[in-house]
């Protein structure tokens, strides 16, 4: 019979610990010794004890199992996550089930575990918390952070481009952003240290973005440029071959919703597109352009609202969404992100709420971010 012992105090929670974010850095070696010996235990109220003192020994920096300076023989936890694991293994209600959540922990320690398109490592999926999953993003404010700036009419939050490339891309990857506009996605892909290209058909948002890149420094030595073009007709083949490389790991476009605003009086400029049929077919023609640099199996990504003309919701998203898959893409996820402001509607809710009520119809408060891959 598995030994049980339900009176044994639950000691190990997140209390005791300075700060769930601090990190805690081990001697890797000290550590797996450590577990080979709780492996050995032969009672539940005597492993308790032993993380008990494991406890303990995490407050005292001087302890043996402290690493100084963190290279291959150490190990990096979160206060969060470690507590948490050792919580799971105290807890337990029979020794098997502790020494099942103890390997696991010894298998987070022992083993990096990745996919094929991104750094994450599955065996501790759970220190990922930064990393949404969920297909509603319910985001109150954009990153402020470094040169990140609103004051361009109609950028994206940094949010979207940063989850993006933490879930699909590996550190020295490819990324293209065929409507690069204020370099919100060049930005990110330089803190996260992905080699990122964008694409800008104005000239004057081309130089903005340079400056705002070159603002901040690049701790990664990756690539990252911004290119005036047109990403309907730009050809990507020669365009990467410029920086020696011959296709991309990740695209991601956010375009204009079609006319709701006038980025420039350019013709080839989508947002003046002469109808919806034509700005659709546009967006097609610049993912199929894009698809040709893009991996085989990665991933595209389109950030786009809908709007209203004459009373009557234009669904850009799905329509956006139908056209993209005649393209050589199958469709991944849905993702819905709200907002709560605009520069069109700033301070204005009230006003928005009264036209609301006027007009039977609903005010936007979210966009779409549809994931591709492509097949």
């Amino acid at each position: 019979m598995p030994q049980r012992d339900l009176h044994a105090p639950l000691f190990l929670g997140n209390e005791g610990f300075a700060s769930e974010n601090q990190m805690v850095r081990l001697d890797k070696n000290a550590l797996m010794g450590l577990f080979e010996q709780w492996k050995t235990i032969s009672s539940l109220a005597s492993l308790r004890s032993a993380l008990s003192d494991f406890k303990h020994a995490l407050q005292d920096t001087q302890h043996t199992i402290y690493g100084h300076g963190l290279t291959q023989h150490h190990v990096e936890f979160t206060q969060a996550y470690l507590s948490n694991e050792l919580h799971q293994i105290a807890t337990a209600l029979t020794l098997a089930r502790a020494q099942y959540y103890l390997d696991r922990l010894i298998k987070s320690v022992s083993e990096v575990r990745t996919s094929s398109v991104n750094d994450l490592n599955l065996n501790r999926w759970k220190e990922y918390n930064d990393v949404l999953t969920d297909s509603l993003w319910l985001i109150d404010r954009r990153d402020h952070s470094g040169v990140h700036t609103a004051g361009y009419w109609g950028n994206f939050i940094p949010q979207i481009p940063n989850q993006m490339m933490k879930r699909y891309t590996k550190k020295g990857d490819w990324v293209l952003d065929t409507f690069a506009g204020s370099g919100t996605t060049l930005i990110e892909g330089q803190r996260l240290g992905r080699n990122t290209i964008g694409v800008e058909l104005q000239h004057r948002m081309v130089e903005h973005a340079k400056k705002l890149v070159a603002a901040e420094s690049n701790k990664h030595d990756v690539t990252v440029d911004v290119i005036e073009g047109d990403s309907t007709t730009i050809n990507y083949k020669a365009l990467l071959k410029k920086y020696g490389q011959t296709s991309v790991q990740l695209v991601i476009m956010h375009p204009p919703y079609f006319d709701i605003i006038k980025f420039s009086d350019d013709v080839h400029d989508i947002s003046n597109a002469s109808s919806v049929d034509v700005f659709i077919t546009m967006l097609g023609t610049i993912a199929a352009n894009a698809a040709q640099v893009l991996d085989q199996g990665r991933y595209l990504v389109i950030v786009i609202g809908d709007k209203y003309a004459q009373g009557d919701w234009i669904p850009l998203g799905f329509q956006t969404m139908n056209e993209v898959m005649q393209r050589g893409f199958s469709l991944k996820s849905i993702i819905v992100k709200n907002f709560e402001e605009t520069a069109g509607k700033r301070n204005q809710k009230e006003l928005w709420r009264y036209r609301a009520l006027v007009g039977g119809f609903y005010v936007f408060k979210h966009e779409y971010i549809f994931l591709f891959k492509k097949q």
